[in-house]
């Protein structure tokens, strides 16, 4: 057994200590506080730009200052200046960059307010949504006016209809707990999604890179290949919890250090999550880990170039894309028939189990029957990979083909 570990920690130290890791990390984690403080860094820049000024042409000669006082209940940063020359004059100043827009408003036959709005780009909506639901305010008001309704009468028209979603099955969560659990799964479908994809991809270009130096040649004939291949896979494995520990306690850090706190624990299900949830993304993300791992190291074995893994493992990287797709579809439907069926094919399983699991309220043998056909196929990939990897590291040459997986097998049969 010491030649396993020896080549486990020779993996793991090898890997971290390389640049391509230490800068992939260090960027990483330049994001993870960048993200973990968007709200201050938004505040900062946006506190920066100061007053919004809109050029406005009044033509009723009465609405603007009911517009202004509208528009500033819902944003104080939009100042809404009035423009007494021409419109074309007010157009140019917008395109010279003086007004952020022109907005011309008048009244239309039963007295009620029309605008236009002008603007150098129609894909920036902060502003002219401001100004349309400001005017679409004072509209609603000059209406109940004509009509002699009173501001109460007015509130109760505007009043939303009251609508409760309530579950007739048992245990069924509520729509609070479904959109806490929303996004805490959405975060974590994206770690096991971004983990499997780089590691598993990380062990075939591993071994690629050990043939291609002929390398391989002098370990297999001190280990057994299927020593080496584990040692490999468990190797890369402990690496990646390392680089995933250190994300997690700096992003923890980060988030607790600022104001944002209760916000973005709200949003992400941090506030009550279940003790089962974190058990279950744990369990899925090492399956899900060792069944591209140890499929990835097998396709890795294949190659002998490192310019052919990517072609090798293309298949298995659209297996993971398409349960990643199916998993976020899922987030809004997790209960129909298509993503439960899916969520039982082990390429899927990973992502697609945990999602039900954290949305909805399975019955304990759905997610057990999950594990229990992950681990089964773990067993038959980890003992059909062991031979073909057994006798893929002793080929050499140009090799893309999924046929050389018949010819691995017969060299290892040789032995």
């Amino acid at each position: 057994m010491n030649s396993f570990w020896i080549i486990l920690f020779h993996t793991f130290l090898s890997k971290f200590k390389t640049k391509s890791f230490l800068i992939t990390t260090a960027i990483t984690l330049l994001f993870v506080v960048a993200l973990t403080n968007l709200t201050t860094i938004i505040d900062t820049f946006s506190g920066e730009e100061g007053k919004t000024e809109v050029a406005v042409i009044d033509q009723s000669d009465s609405l603007l200052p009911i517009i202004q006082e509208a528009t500033k209940t819902l944003n104080e940063d939009l100042e809404l200046v009035p423009y007494k020359d021409s419109e074309e004059s007010a157009k140019k100043e917008v395109e010279e960059g003086n007004y952020s827009g022109l907005l011309v408003v008048d009244v239309d036959s039963s007295n009620l307010p029309i605008a236009t709005y002008y603007t150098m780009d129609i894909a920036e909506t902060s502003i002219s949504d401001n100004i349309t639901n400001g005017i679409q305010m004072v509209k609603s008001q000059l209406a109940a006016n004509q009509l002699n309704l009173t501001n109460e009468q007015l509130a109760k028209l505007n009043e939303p209809v009251s609508f409760e979603k309530i579950a007739l099955e048992k245990d069924a969560k509520t729509e609070e707990e479904l959109n806490q659990a929303r996004g805490l799964v959405y975060v974590l479908l994206f770690l096991i999604y971004f983990a499997v994809i780089l590691y598993a991809n990380m062990i075939a270009t591993e071994v690629a890179t050990e043939k291609s130096s002929r390398v391989m040649e002098i370990l297999i004939s001190s280990v057994s290949p299927i020593k080496h291949m584990f040692a490999k896979i468990l190797g890369i494995g402990l690496l990646s919890l390392t680089q995933l520990a250190i994300l997690m306690i700096v992003g923890y850090f980060s988030l607790t250090s600022n104001e944002s706190l209760s916000s973005m624990e709200g949003f992400l299900g941090f506030n009550e999550v279940p003790v089962s949830t974190i058990i279950y993304a744990a369990i899925f993300f090492i399956l899900g880990y060792f069944l591209y791992a140890t499929l990835a190291a097998l396709l890795g074995s294949l190659v002998s170039r490192i310019e052919d893994v990517q072609q090798m493992i293309t298949p298995m990287t659209l297996l993971i894309v398409a349960g990643f797709m199916i998993a976020m579809f899922g987030l809004s439907a997790p209960d129909t028939t298509f993503v439960t069926i899916t969520s039982y094919i082990p390429f899927f399983t990973p992502m697609l189990m945990f999602m039900r699991v954290g949305m909805l309220n399975l019955p304990v043998w759905e997610p057990i029957l999950g594990i229990l056909v992950l681990v089964a196929t773990i067993m038959i990939l980890a003992i059909f990979g062991a031979k073909v990897y057994k006798g893929g590291v002793l080929m050499y040459g140009k090799s893309n083909s999924y046929k050389d997986i018949k010819k691995a097998l017969q060299l290892t049969k040789k032995e």
